[in-house]
């Protein structure tokens, strides 16, 4: 997995979007394929922590994050969290959160609209602040499962998730 920086970068994203007037407004947004591999991190993630989450709404944006606009707006998060996999350079199975204006990179061919895109128009429609967690995935062979380090990375996250949203 890393090193745990990602939990405390996403601690410091919670303590920064966290209004005066109420507690912190967050929805996670889990992405991807569902048929290729390690792709489908973000759903496997959104599907779990659907049952454990607190508060937090948690939607299934499969590969078109555009979708959960409407739903967003209804909700006006202080925070969107994306849960997606992404080429990191890294070893599959690691975490990084990365901030809206750091994602213009990311290759994440599966997606309709670039999630940079989508990012900068939550920010600007809604006011709030976007993230993902971005996962190294280690393949995105059509028909496969999540391989056993994202699998643990997945369990992890949802993990952490629950207990920030609790």
């Amino acid at each position: 997995m890393s090193d745990g920086s990602w939990q405390t970068e996403l601690q410091q994203a919670l303590a920064q979007s966290t209004p005066s007037d109420h507690r912190i407004r967050v929805a996670v947004v889990g992405l991807g394929h569902a048929l290729r591999g390690d792709d489908a991190v973000g759903l496997a993630v959104a599907q779990r922590l659907r049952r454990s989450c607190g508060k937090w709404p948690v939607l299934v944006g499969g590969s078109a994050p555009e979708n959960c606009t409407g739903t967003l707006r209804g909700f006006a998060p202080d925070l969107v969290v994306f849960v997606d996999a992404a080429d990191l350079r890294s070893r599959p199975g690691t975490i990084q959160w990365l901030e809206c204006a750091q994602i213009d990179g990311l290759n994440a061919s599966t997606h309709t609209l670039p999630l940079s895109l989508v990012g900068s128009y939550l920010t600007a429609e809604l006011g709030c602040r976007v993230g993902v967690l971005a996962i190294q995935p280690g393949g995105n062979d059509i028909g496969a499962r999540l391989s056993p380090a994202v699998n643990r990375t997945a369990r992890c996250l949802v993990q952490v998730l629950s207990a920030l949203s609790a």
